[in-house]
């Protein structure tokens, strides 16, 4: 599973603009009327990426229940005795919730249907860049009745000479390419993409062969060994050295929050180790 698929980058630079209108519209509705003053005491999360900020920014008896994807796909940091919905309207209303919260991409229908009923629904628009990251951060901070956070400082990209180029390889094949928050991470840390394509692109295993990234960095779930294949082929694993082949945990990639800025830490250390 992929959070930020394809489909979420098409047409992002377009909607960047109105991305940004809309996170500082939920941070500035929460400093200009009471609605810090009243927390949410039953929260709902319709999503993974909703899911796993609220388990990071709330205490457990805040939040009624997380999404089913909780559990499809669990994280240490989040046991599994956290509540949970099926995703169903009935039991999402039986929870009570004062405050559903989901991103933009999740749950059309469920969600609709809960804003009729007269339920408080707020959808975070997801973040394209790594600039975007505090301010989605802060958008869910003021839903859920907490002070913003100051802006996290972009670090200063790494400069070391060359830019080696590091394919970022997910499940299926896939590559991440331009135009996307995981690309402004690599570049952020010193490196090139290796994907010159924007989005997530099927990879082509005969144009690795001819010209194989620097580094590669395996993205993907452990338990996917079908998914993992690619990855896998021993030709690829010839045409790059074994201590090109980094690893990271699978989950900080799949949804942006503060753990997006780890990344960057992470890769920049392993790019000043490539000297």
């Amino acid at each position: 599973m992929k959070a930020l698929v394809e489909m979420m980058h098409a047409g992002a630079a377009a909607r960047r603009p109105r991305v940004v209108a809309q996170v500082l519209g939920l941070v500035l509705s929460c400093a200009l009327t009471s609605a810090c003053a009243e927390a949410p005491r039953r929260v709902i999360s319709l999503d993974l990426c909703t899911d796993w900020m609220l388990a990071r920014h709330l205490p457990r008896v805040q939040v009624a229940a997380l999404s089913p994807l909780h559990r499809r796909y669990p994280v240490a940091w989040v046991g599994s005795d956290w509540p949970h919905h099926d995703g169903s309207l009935e039991q999402v209303l039986a929870r009570k919730p004062d405050l559903v919260i989901t991103g933009q991409y999740n749950a059309l229908t469920l969600r609709r249907r809960l804003a009729a009923l007269g339920v408080r629904v707020v959808v975070l628009p997801l973040p394209q860049r790594l600039g975007e990251v505090s301010s989605y951060e802060n958008a869910l901070l003021a839903a859920v009745g907490q002070a913003p956070r100051p802006p996290k400082a972009i670090p200063r990209p790494v400069t070391l000479g060359d830019h080696p180029r590091l394919l970022l390889l997910g499940a299926n094949a896939i590559g991440t390419g331009r135009g996307t928050l995981e690309d402004d991470v690599i570049t952020q840390a010193g490196w090139a993409n290796a994907v010159n394509r924007r989005g997530h692109v099927a990879l082509d295993m005969e144009q690795l062969v001819r010209r194989p990234p620097d580094a590669v960095l395996w993205a993907a779930p452990r338990h996917a060994a079908q998914a993992n294949r690619f990855g896998e082929h021993p030709v690829l694993r010839q045409v790059i050295p074994s201590q090109r082949w980094l690893s990271s945990d699978y989950w900080p990639w799949q949804c942006p929050g503060p753990w997006t800025w780890d990344l960057v830490e992470q890769l920049s250390a392993w790019r000043q180790q490539l000297r």
